[in-house]
């Protein structure tokens, strides 16, 4: 994948590419997201012989899992499930995402590959031309420990994935700056929020 760091002055925004991809509907998944990895990272055993795969295979069904209850659970109208299956595809109103572990800006071969259903939902949301080539994912960054560390909203186009937006999406809710130096507090599986915990010290 390109360079991404030196195109970031000019790329766009979420909200450019569809007025639905809003900086608070992707601050809800990426929270379900982190928190679902927590979880993951929390109920590993590495004494039973759990590792970074099996951690990461939880993580992705916990992730799915969290989004799915949050889409029936209809609190949030604009949420919803396209491709239940280990594809995954989850609608932000007519806009489709779907989610991988690993650096934003060098997205797997993977991850650029459009499921059919996607790729007919993106051409609905943003007409056919404007979606020719294009997916939008969030890119879960982990620590050497597994837990997340960013969330990244990416637009990414054609086979070698050039990043049309590359924007870390804020998990602080807006005005939250009291909170910085200590662990935010995490949606949970039932969309309720966790006290916030002391943050772990990297030494």
């Amino acid at each position: 994948m390109p360079d991404v760091s030196s195109r970031l002055a000019a790329a766009r925004l979420p909200w450019d590419f569809h007025p639905a991809l809003r900086p608070e509907r992707l601050r809800l998944c990426a929270r379900l997201l982190v928190s679902a990895r927590r979880d993951a990272v929390r109920l590993a055993r590495e004494e039973l012989g759990d590792d970074a795969w099996s951690v990461g295979c939880r993580a992705f069904a916990f992730g799915k899992h969290r989004l799915q209850r949050v889409a029936e659970s209809r609190e949030h109208g604009w949420l919803r499930v396209l491709d239940g299956s280990h594809h995954f595809v989850f609608l932000i109103e007519d806009v489709p995402v779907r989610f991988f572990r690993g650096a934003a800006d060098d997205a797997p071969e993977r991850t650029l590959r459009r499921q059919e259903v996607e790729a007919q939902q993106l051409s609905l949301a943003l007409g056919a031309e404007r979606a020719e080539g294009l997916v939008f994912r969030l890119a879960v960054e982990t620590g050497a420990r597994g837990e997340a560390e960013r969330v990244v909203f990416l637009a990414l186009r054609g086979e070698e994935g050039e990043a049309e937006c590359f924007w870390p999406v804020p998990l602080e809710e807006p005005g939250a700056a009291a909170t910085r130096g200590r662990q935010l507090p995490l949606l949970t599986n039932e969309g309720l929020l966790e006290a916030p915990v002391a943050p772990h010290r990297h030494h």
